[in-house]
């Protein structure tokens, strides 16, 4: 089944090995075959990959591009390990990504990449803002309402 693609004008996207550049008008295209393709809003530069999650999704877009993925594995497994290390939470969508890759799903795990991304930076806005976004367990009792056994009027 052939992909379809709209692409607005002066929007670009990477098809295979080349960079297509769409013209002045709207443009849809059908594409047949199983070269990878991303388009512009999804592809992240090496500039751009300003922190771990970043790093991450970089380096599965390295590897989705690749004619053999393998050679970018230590480099994703090491940043791997530093993100989980840090953020022990990310785990869940890091198991996620890695289940893609090994089954060579990459496309896939570009998607989870993203939710990666998204996943850090609530985690950043919770860490600026004072917020943990987790409960303190000290000042809950177990029905969790934060009274600690206190009759609240």
């Amino acid at each position: 089944m052939a992909l379809k693609v709209e692409l607005k004008p002066g929007e670009r996207m990477i098809l295979g090995k080349s960079v297509i550049t769409n013209g002045d008008q709207r443009t849809r295209l059908k594409i047949d075959g199983d070269s990878p393709i991303l388009r512009e809003k999804d592809i992240l530069t090496a500039e751009m990959a300003d922190t771990p999650s970043k790093r991450i999704y970089l380096t599965v877009q390295l590897m989705y591009f690749a004619d053999d993925p393998s050679i970018y594995h230590d480099m994703y497994f090491a940043l791997v390990r530093d993100i989980i290390k840090a953020a022990p939470s990310t785990l869940p969508i890091i198991n996620e990504i890695n289940e893609n890759i090994l089954s060579g799903e990459i496309y896939r795990a570009l998607k989870s990449g993203k939710q990666l991304i998204a996943y850090e930076e609530e985690l950043l806005n919770h860490a600026f803002s004072g917020s943990t976004g987790i409960r303190d367990s000290e000042s809950e009792d177990a029905d969790g309402t934060g009274t600690r056994g206190k009759r609240v009027a």
